[in-house]
């Protein structure tokens, strides 16, 4: 029998927490937030030890109103522009170039997730020589892939579906492996795609 440093007995709670409906959304609309912290902590990693330098990309606003009554706070804002992809940066002297994707989806990755001018910034560096990619990861799976933006071309232009099925990624695409530090061991599969 458990006791607590008071003597009381411990007795579990047999009653099972049910989340509301705006619980439940709060939670999924984070389930990319956790995924880009995970490829952060990698950067960060990947930086401290001298391996690459890739930076989560600002997107840019334009300030419209700031409330400065109890220290400077933005009450205002709008975006500039469309922001290009997620991550830029140096890795073996190549300028690399990706887009980060979350899905719960277990079947296929919905290609409405991926905006018209995120796939012409790739084809742009591509056409200049750089490192041009999607990691896309399949929450429920719990497994995260890269796919090259010369894979996405080809498979946009030899298909007609919405969405790439789940098994395109297993069979063509590259699997990156998670760990503890850094927790996404990305560029690995970035070594094995590209050079």
């Amino acid at each position: 029998m458990i006791k607590y440093p008071d003597g009381r007995e411990y007795t579990p709670n047999k009653h099972k927490i049910k989340l509301t409906k705006d619980e439940i959304s709060i939670s999924s609309s984070n389930r990319g937030m956790a995924f880009e912290d995970d490829i952060n902590i990698s950067n960060e990693f990947y930086f401290a030890h001298g391996i690459a330098l890739i930076t989560k990309r600002p997107t840019p606003i334009n300030v419209v109103h700031v409330d400065y009554t109890n220290g400077p706070h933005i009450t205002d804002a709008y975006f500039e522009k469309q922001s290009t992809t997620d991550y830029n940066g140096i890795y073996r002297e190549k300028y690399i170039d990706f887009e980060a994707k979350s899905t719960k989806s277990k079947t296929s990755f919905p290609l409405a997730n991926i905006s018209r001018h995120q796939i012409e910034h790739l084809k742009s560096v591509i056409k200049f020589g750089g490192i041009a990619f999607f990691i896309i990861n399949f929450n429920r799976c719990d497994e995260t892939y890269i796919l090259s933006a010369e894979q996405l071309l080809i498979f946009i232009k030899e298909n007609k579906r919405k969405s790439i099925p789940y098994e395109y990624f297993k069979n063509k695409t590259m699997r990156v492996a998670h760990g503890y530090i850094p927790r996404l061991y990305y560029l690995e599969a970035v070594d094995k795609l590209f050079f």
